[in-house]
Parts: C-alpha cells; structure tokens; sequence
C-alpha cells in the first residue's frame, strides 16, 4: 500500500496575500481522494518530530531561536514567511513525515509526503521558504539508526538544493543530486556531490535526456540502499518562478524515469513534493498529483 503523509497543519493559512500556495496542501489530497487515485486508508497523519532528531541536523543554536521566534528581521527576510509558532511547528510535522516515510518505503517500496522538499533549509539558517530540512532530517536519522548505509538525494526542484547540499557536504554516506535551472534562486548555489545546470527554456526532450543519461552512472557509482527523491513542479513552463519549459506530460515522464530506476533496482524510495508556483493552481495540483498516480502505477 502507499503510505502518504498529511496532517491539517500542512495547509496553515499565512496572511493574505502572500504569494505561497499554501492552498495545494488542501487540495491534492481531496483531487487524489476525489478520483480514486487515493482512498482514506493511504493517509497518515505525523505527529512533531522531536528536538533531539532535529539537532542531528540542524544547529542547536538556530533551533532555538526559531522555535522562541527570536529570528533577525534579516533572517526572516530570507525564508520569506511571516513568522509564527504554528508555522514552526508546521515544520516538525512535515519533518516527521518525510522520516516516517522513510520507514514506510522500506517496508513497501515507495512512499510520499504531500508536502516537505524544504532544501534551502541549512544547518543553521533557513531561507527560500524553508525553515527545517526534511530530507536532511530524515536522511540523518536513518544513518544515526543504521537503517541506511548509502542515501542519494535525487533533487529535480528547478531551483538547486543548496541547503541539503551543505548539511551532507562532509558526510560521504549521502550523495547529493540536484539537477535543476542554473540561473535561478539560489544566486549563490553551494555544491553537491552532483550539480546539473540547466539553461532557462529548457525543454522536454533535452531534460529528459540528461535525466536518464544520468541516472544509470549515479546508481552504479553511489550503489545507494536508499533514496530521497524531491519532485518539485515548478520545472512547468507555466511556473512563475521556474524558468524553463517542461510541459505537464514532460513532468509525469521524470517522475516516471526517477521511480522506475528506484523500482528496477529495488531501493526504497521516500518522495517530498517541493515547490510548484503556477499561476494557476490548479496546474500545480494536477502536476503534483501525476507524481502520486506514476507511485501508484508502478509500486502498486
């Protein structure tokens, strides 16, 4: 069965009129739900991850001073969020989530948080409307439970995952891949053990085919026994922060390349949604959604 994390507090509502679809934590799930896709039986709802599992990650420093909403007007500039405490412990939920899906997808093969890929989080700042790294939670408790020897984070968000790259930057067990717009957000990219810029108005055919080029090399090169994959739909062309051209089929198509690699070499794999902006929301939900229809097409 796939196991999908979800909890109300994923859809916090932050003041009118920011920009964020906070509304697609909402609506995927009733869309996957609605159309059969999904049934009530596939959700679970994560409780916080605890303060110890989140110091394996992140500084104790910064940890403190977000949970006491103690942040610079500077450091709340760059997440780009109003501050709040439900929205930090918004953060702790998905957080927990990412890490029970970990634990899901060793036991069925693939399993999916409807929201986290927070990658711009570092260990000791946030930015980029990430506050906790989930993946990098996630990643470092598999590792400090020996449930992993060898992670691969397959980031395909079109903005780079600076954050996940400096917190596994000197920890050889999990390989960083991030293949994403090479003149967008972040400005500064940090460096992962694999780094793909892509030009803007990249196209299907050519993603595509770096894509699979690519994929083959890592999972002989890394021999990973467990995989992160962060599905991000802003590489839509109707992304208003993306930046390339990839049609709604193209993006299926990845999600299909990426799960099918995991599938033929049977390593579990722990899926976080990432970013989507489009303009319409409804194209950021219908894209999302083919991630979980693909999961379903080939784990189950």
């Amino acid at each position: 069965m796939l196991k999908v994390s979800w909890s109300p507090i994923y859809k916090y509502e932050l003041p009118e009129g920011h920009r964020f679809p906070m509304a697609k934590y909402e609506l995927l799930p009733e869309q996957l739900i609605y159309e059969g896709t999904l049934s009530e039986s596939n959700f679970f709802h994560p409780e916080p991850v605890s303060e110890e599992v989140i110091l394996w990650t992140h500084e104790a420093s910064y940890w403190h001073r977000l949970k006491s909403q103690e942040l610079t007007r500077k450091e709340i500039r760059a997440i780009g969020f109003p501050m709040s405490e439900v929205l930090v412990r918004r953060g702790t939920h998905i957080a927990n989530g990412t890490i029970q899906c970990a634990l899901f997808a060793q036991q069925f093969g693939c399993a999916m948080n409807t929201a986290g890929g927070t990658h711009h989080s570092f260990t000791y700042k946030g930015e980029g409307f990430c506050l906790l790294n989930d993946i990098g939670i996630a990643a470092n408790y598999l590792l400090r439970n020996r449930l992993a020897k060898k992670i691969l984070v397959i980031d395909l968000d079109v903005h780079q995952g600076n954050g996940t790259a400096q917190i596994f930057r000197n920890e050889p067990r999990v390989f960083t891949f991030s293949m994403h717009g090479e003149k967008n957000y972040p400005l500064r990219k940090e460096q992962s053990d694999l780094d793909i810029g892509l030009a803007d108005g990249t196209e299907d055919a050519f993603y595509l085919k770096i894509l699979q080029n690519n994929l083959p090399a890592l999972f002989d090169e890394v021999q990973p026994d467990f995989i992160f994959y962060l599905s991000g739909v802003d590489v839509l062309a109707t992304d208003k922060l993306g930046r390339l051209k990839m049609t709604m089929n193209g993006c299926k198509e990845r999600d299909r390349i990426v799960l099918e690699a995991c599938k033929r070499n049977s390593i579990p794999v722990a899926v976080s949604m990432g970013g989507g902006y489009s303009e319409r929301l409804a194209h950021v939900v219908e894209a999302h959604a083919n991630t979980f229809r693909v999961a379903q097409e080939v784990f189950f």
